[in-house]
């Protein structure tokens, strides 16, 4: 009889902590879940931030484009030629600076795209581990409610003896 309240015992500690473990498992994957989110969200808005970057450098592009037409059609005015020489030469460093913040965005898209794809596999590496914690709960409570039953059955048979 002490052994099986005992065993009863064992058994509903083992349910007990594999409840708990399937709580803190459903807190991670939500907060995973929820980084993962996070990160979407950043990797949308440095994809606009990358288009919107690209339009820029198109545009100085056409400007600079410009810009060396007329100066090709200004060297008959000096002062002129000079004026736009300096323009030119500021337009090619702003497309510079802007094919380099274009790099940047494009390298933090790139390591965003990793962390997500990270943060993916470590959800679904938590989920299935849930999973077998789940099973493990639902085995435990099986076994639980046969114990249950054998106790109620011998108990039955104590009582009719």
């Amino acid at each position: 009889m002490d052994r099986i309240k005992e065993k009863m015992n064992q058994l509903r500690l083992e349910a007990e902590e594999s409840s708990a473990k399937v709580e803190e498992l459903q807190a991670k994957v939500k907060a995973l879940e929820q980084e993962n989110l996070q990160k979407e969200q950043e990797i949308i808005s440095l994809t606009h931030k990358n288009s919107l970057l690209e339009a820029e450098v198109e545009k100085y592009e056409a400007q600079v484009k410009e810009l060396k037409a007329a100066a090709s059609e200004g060297q008959q005015h000096g002062t002129q030629n000079e004026t736009l020489t300096r323009r030119l030469q500021l337009l090619e460093e702003e497309a510079e600076e802007a094919d380099r913040t274009l790099r940047e965005a494009n390298e933090k898209l790139r390591q965003t795209d990793v962390k997500a794809g990270h943060f993916e596999r470590k959800v679904q590496a938590l989920e299935q581990e849930r999973d077998q914690w789940e099973a493990k709960y639902e085995e435990m409570a099986k076994k639980y409610a046969a114990v249950q039953k054998e106790l109620e059955d011998f108990q039955n048979e104590i009582n009719t003896i």
